[in-house]
């Protein structure tokens, strides 16, 4: 490093998950790495992770848990790299972890764990990292590239681009690997935010906002506006009312897939037929009974602000009926999310129209390479945006 425009291998810019891993690997194929950080240490998003305990992967990560424009992209790297082989990585280091619920994978411990672990790789493999650097922009040369930083240039035969999206900007996201995309000329898709609490507006905001803190277990999935679109999966998990409108895992999983205009549709009570009873000869109908049924799948508070909104007209078999569907299809206008400061992840980012999904490279630009939440490829909640991180970070180091 006395050099500042000594030429590397690879110089791999962001030194979070993507970047460490494809630094480890690319280091243990013999080439010399440079592993750039505009931060003041590697893997804070790693850190936060999974309230401090990193959900590193997914046993059951798939294709089918990814969002992109080409939902066929990530199946290559995905193949190739599996929820296996980062847990065979982890027990090597004798990690402790454990299986929460839905596949996904947990420290016993800290976060820091991973990051000591992918730290150590890296060293094993002899790479140079390289903190409080920021990346400027990065242009072409006859034998390759030169990364323009805040410390000097830095000359590369490759480069990756693991910067990361827009996501949580107080941990340092920036848009500099858009930057260079749209540089090299490779075409973006728009960056939203993803994973992320939904708004509420006008009066439903004023309705729901006063249960804030209550939680239910839901059925979520979006509407879309148009019809020309096609449905959203549905996702069974925690609903969470908030000052601003909805959160929970349920509705963070919903809304990678909303888009302006849309509605949130719920069910309360999945699998459950609550005011059947009422339909019965002789049942009693009134409003102490109906509230009765309905505690009985959820908290008090949201049965009693729910059926205020949503009282029968009358206590007719009709009625009923209409007041059970509406129970299992409740629709709520989302006026918009909470952004990217309380985003979880990026959906959007470089095109996968314009990169190689067996090397991550770009098709126009050889050499030059795109990986993790940079891309889009947006992962489901539960540690499929890691193995994401995982998958194409190893793909792309198998070509430099």
């Amino acid at each position: 490093m006395q050099n500042p425009q000594q030429r590397w291998d690879t110089v791999i810019l962001g030194a979070g998950a993507a970047g460490l891993m494809c630094a480890a690997e690319a280091g243990k194929r013999g080439r010399s790495v440079l592993l750039l950080e505009h931060g003041e240490r590697a893997g804070r998003k790693i850190l936060i992770s999974g309230g401090g305990r990193c959900n590193f992967t997914n046993l059951d990560s798939k294709p089918a848990n990814f969002l992109s424009e080409n939902p066929h992209f990530a199946k290559s790297a995905l193949s190739r790299y599996t929820p296996q082989d980062f847990v065979a990585l982890v027990e090597k280091h004798r990690i402790p972890y454990h299986h929460k619920t839905l596949g996904q994978l947990f420290c016993d411990g800290s976060a820091q764990a991973i990051v000591t672990m992918l730290e150590a790789e890296c060293r094993e493999a002899r790479v140079v990292v390289q903190g409080r650097t920021a990346v400027e922009r990065v242009s072409r040369n006859a034998d390759g590239f030169a990364v323009h930083t805040s410390a000097g240039v830095r000359l590369a035969r490759t480069v990756v681009v693991a910067t990361g999206g827009l996501s949580i900007p107080k941990m340092g996201a920036t848009g500099i690997g858009y930057d260079i995309a749209r540089a090299f000329g490779l075409r973006m898709v728009e960056p939203r935010a993803a994973l992320v609490p939904l708004t509420l507006a006008g009066d439903a905001l004023e309705h729901w906002a006063a249960i804030a803190g209550v939680s239910a277990e839901v059925t979520a999935t979006v509407i879309p506006a148009t019809k020309r679109r096609a449905s959203a999966p549905i996702f069974r998990e925690k609903l969470l009312f908030t000052h601003r409108g909805l959160s929970g895992p349920a509705v963070l999983q919903a809304s990678s897939y909303r888009e302006p205009g849309d509605s949130v549709r719920l069910d309360l009570a999945p699998g459950q037929q609550v005011f059947t009873p009422l339909l019965a000869p002789g049942a009693r109908r009134d409003e102490a009974s109906t509230s009765a049924l309905l505690r009985a799948h959820v908290s008090q508070r949201l049965s009693d602000r729910w059926l205020r909104a949503n009282a029968p007209p009358d206590w007719k078999n009709r009625s009923l009926e209409q007041m059970e569907a509406t129970l299992h299809a409740w629709t709520l206008p989302i006026a918009g999310d909470e952004g990217f400061s309380k985003a979880e992840v990026t959906r959007g980012g470089v095109s996968t129209s314009d990169l190689d999904s067996t090397t991550m490279q770009a098709r126009g630009v050889p050499g030059l390479a795109f990986i993790g939440e940079v891309v889009d490829v947006t992962g489901h909640l539960g540690g499929h945006n890691f193995q994401w991180a995982w998958a194409s970070a190893v793909a792309a180091a198998a070509a430099l």
